[in-house]
């Protein structure tokens, strides 16, 4: 039977494996996630790659110098870091993926040409320093380009903190479902979904309150929150009627499932 809260691997499976790596993802496929989440940037060669971290971060990626920019950087010069030999601190018991390197969008979403597993991609977008990212609508326009190539348009979410790139992708393709993140202040979940275009209200899982996912009903709305990854918070979000949780140990969410509906 299917679950009611449905489970987004976050960055494929952080706990278990090197985040945004091919690996990692497909950990999550067959561990049975319904999603996986991932986040894009471009390269200096406007190629759209997954990861997270908008300069190259030392403590998950070895190789050429750490902190130069994706953005600054050709694909094929991204390709020679190693980003799966070491282990984030923040998750000790990660299985070491030698060798990974940082994959493409293209890459990621071919990983769902067997399955009906669902991705929400995250652009991710630093109004502050533009220099970073393409701006909005060029930004939105590549990704809609790999959405489209494999024909996932009715099984991806596409995500941002940065509405704006909201706004683009909903002008140039409204078929595809939106969700909007945020953390920080409390604010009301219809207000936040409804200011960026989005069917999804995704807010940190701190912010939820049996309340506010109740309104967000009353709206037709979803609520998918990010990151909650101890069975204390999944009883908590479970209690509160949320959609679907995003997760670094989707297996161990998954289990948790299981057994509440024993």
């Amino acid at each position: 039977m299917k679950p009611a809260v449905l489970v987004h691997g976050h960055r494929g499976a952080r706990a278990v494996y090197s985040e945004n790596t091919v690996a990692g993802f497909s950990y999550a496929i067959e561990a049975g996630a319904d999603a996986r989440e991932l986040d894009v940037l471009v390269t200096r060669d406007g190629a759209v790659v997954v990861t997270h971290d908008p300069h190259i971060n030392p403590e998950i990626c070895t190789g050429p110098p750490a902190g130069v920019a994706v953005r600054d950087l050709t694909l094929a010069q991204l390709r020679e870091y190693d980003c799966g030999s070491l282990v984030n601190p923040r998750f000790p018991q990660q299985q070491r993926v030698p060798g990974a390197r940082i994959p493409t969008l293209t890459e990621v979403l071919a990983l769902g040409a067997d399955n009906a597993v669902r991705f929400d991609i995250e652009i991710k977008s630093f109004p502050d320093r533009p220099e970073l990212t393409p701006p909005p609508e060029e930004f939105a326009g590549l990704v809609l380009d790999e959405i489209r190539s494999h024909r996932l348009e009715s099984r991806v979410v596409v995500q941002s903190f940065d509405f704006r790139t909201l706004h683009a992708m909903h002008r140039l393709a409204p078929e595809i479902q939106l969700a909007a993140l945020w953390e920080g202040q409390a604010r009301p979940f219809v207000e936040a979904a409804r200011s960026a275009e989005a069917c999804i209200a995704s807010p940190h899982f701190s912010l939820v309150t049996a309340e506010q996912v109740k309104a967000a009903h009353a709206a037709s709305l979803e609520v998918v929150p990010w990151t909650a990854n101890t069975p204390e918070d999944w009883q908590m979000l479970i209690a509160c009627g949320v959609d679907g949780i995003i997760t670094d140990d989707p297996a161990g969410l998954i289990a948790y499932l299981k057994s509440a509906q024993a």
